[in-house]
């Protein structure tokens, strides 16, 4: 139950972010994202990346407790091993991938002190991945509630 609640609290984190980083996609064929397009979404980055600290570890904390919770699932074995693990693997890559390269590109980007070009694949790069981690998360909530 707790790595379920974990789950759905990072798919409404992922709803958030995703709302500011689709704007890059219609976006696709130009060589760079508008300035508009990237002061709206560093605006956002910088709020929740610097000016709302220490708030911000709060995610990392639900993080945490959602992998233990899966831990304690596969040690205690009251799921099958291949969905614990599974679910470990799903909630852990997530995890990695935001505090490995999202975090640090998103608050790289909320400081707008690259080119236009590097705020432009920062933007891009930040979409991409949170795309890839709502898959992710999605399926993990998924597997979980099965």
């Amino acid at each position: 139950m707790i790595a379920i609640a974990c789950g759905g609290f990072l798919l409404a984190v992922l709803w958030f972010d995703l709302m500011f980083d689709v704007q890059v996609l219609r976006h696709r064929s130009d060589t760079d994202v508008p300035d508009a397009v990237l002061a709206s979404i560093a605006a956002y980055y910088r709020r929740v990346t610097t000016d709302a600290n220490p708030m911000g570890y709060l995610i990392a904390i639900v993080m945490l407790v959602g992998l233990a919770a899966l831990v304690g699932q596969l040690i205690g074995g009251s799921t099958p091993r291949w969905r614990g693990g599974l679910s470990l693997l799903l909630l852990g890559g997530g995890a990695g991938l935001a505090g490995g390269r999202i975090v640090p590109n998103a608050a790289r980007l909320g400081t707008r002190r690259d080119s236009l070009a590097v705020q432009s694949a920062l933007a891009r790069c930040i979409c991409r991945e949170h795309l890839l981690c709502l898959a992710g998360i999605g399926a993990f909530v998924a597997l979980q509630l099965v």
